[in-house]
């Protein structure tokens, strides 16, 4: 990024600011607040460790600053502004989540484009708060969606419970929501013991756990597929059987025989119910943590004095808003029109691109030439905040 362009940014990013009214945090006293400005050179530079009496009235030090990335503290402190982390005084921090849509296992940044990213991004969101409110029982209320303004989204719960977590029981809480520790379906269920038929001894049933969790998620899988067993014909229930490995056409076909006749065994729970239910409950077990688990960044979670981005503030890598969200906007949110600031929309700038490219921002597909081109404001910003433009010389 040139100075031109550099100076470009920071006076649209303060004229953005003095049209804003962006609100404080909870505890935003508390907290320990840090910035990076616009910088000459190819590195940032992280001003950190400072109160918010330190910045003043936080409007007026955003419109004077003009900053190109504003940080506040997950965690709340005695004293937020000293610069030993010790000395601070931890109180206790939000349990913060951090989804980056090419740090997911079936994005690739290479082929998929931006949006495409983004939309995967939302379902791996969407997923993570089934866990947060269906797991663990968060209050809805008390957990704030954001858009990052960039790559993904951040998630903060404010429970009383989690503030005082240390790192280890946040882990605890990362790897459950990854389906980490657990690879054996024997670790979701229960064993009970019941009377055998007429002499026999008492016998040992393994009973899978569906009260939630991923027992629950195993579960609701396993009468999916027997509900569709038992809707199919025999030569088509037993192909589908044959789908899961280790099922071969004779396990399908006892397996057929079980859902159909005890499928309320099935729906209790019993693993034990029939020959082959326990190794397809495995199978299920492990689509379920490929397909449901949530590749959270684990070290934010982790870390209780983690800075993260300021909702209203703008993204000085996008030049996107970071949006915050209540949840009944998260489906129908589209960041690449939602988050497009209006004080870019109205007007138009020259740029300079060294190659063809297209953007699609605003609802609408931009196709830039090489050289110098003509574009709508939000776009220019976009490119140049990016580093794949500069702008022109007027």
């Amino acid at each position: 990024m040139n100075e031109r362009t550099r100076e470009y940014l920071r006076g649209r990013f303060g004229d953005h600011y003095r049209r804003s009214d962006i609100a404080l945090p909870p505890a935003a006293s508390a907290r320990e607040w840090g910035f990076i400005p616009f910088t000459a050179g190819p590195g940032t530079t992280m001003v950190r460790h400072k109160a918010l009496l330190d910045l003043g009235d936080l409007s007026a030090f955003l419109v004077d600053t003009c900053p190109r990335h504003v940080y506040f503290s997950a965690g709340q402190y005695d004293d937020p502004g000293t610069h030993s982390m010790e000395d601070k005084g931890w109180r206790g921090s939000d349990l913060v989540f951090d989804l980056d849509s090419d740090h997911l296992p079936n994005v690739d940044p290479e082929t998929d484009t931006y949006a495409e990213m983004l939309s995967t991004c939302k379902d791996a969101l969407l997923r993570l708060l089934d866990f947060l409110h269906g797991d663990f029982g968060f209050d809805p209320e008390r957990t704030s969606v954001v858009f990052s303004g960039s790559r993904g989204y951040h998630v903060h719960v404010r429970e009383d419970d989690v503030r005082t977590l240390d790192r280890d029981a946040r882990r605890e809480i990362v790897e459950y929501v990854i389906g980490e520790g657990i690879d054996d379906i024997d670790q979701l269920t229960r064993v009970e013991t019941v009377a055998g038929m007429g002499t026999k001894n008492p016998v040992e049933k393994r009973i899978l756990k569906t009260e939630g969790g991923w027992g629950r998620r195993v579960h609701d899988r396993l009468v999916s597929v027997t509900e569709s067993v038992q809707a199919a014909e025999r030569s088509d229930a037993v192909e589908q059987l044959r789908a899961f490995d280790g099922i071969g056409e004779k396990g399908a076909g006892k397996l057929y025989r079980t859902m159909t006749e005890r499928s309320e065994e099935i729906a209790n729970g019993n693993l034990d119910a029939g020959k082959f239910i326990h190794r397809l409950a495995q199978r299920l077990f492990e689509r379920a943590v490929d397909e449901e688990s949530v590749p959270i960044d684990e070290p934010v979670t982790t870390d209780v004095n983690r800075l993260i981005r300021l909702p209203g503030s703008l993204h000085g890598g996008s030049g996107l808003l970071v949006t915050p969200l209540a949840h009944e906007e998260i489906e129908a949110f589209d960041p690449l029109v939602d988050a497009v600031p209006s004080t870019f929309e109205d007007a138009e700038i020259t740029i300079e691109s060294k190659t063809e490219q297209a953007v699609q921002l605003g609802g609408k597909r931009h196709n830039i030439q090489a050289g110098n081109d003509t574009v709508q404001e939000s776009v220019g910003v976009f490119l140049m905040a990016r580093g794949r433009a500069e702008k022109a010389p007027e």
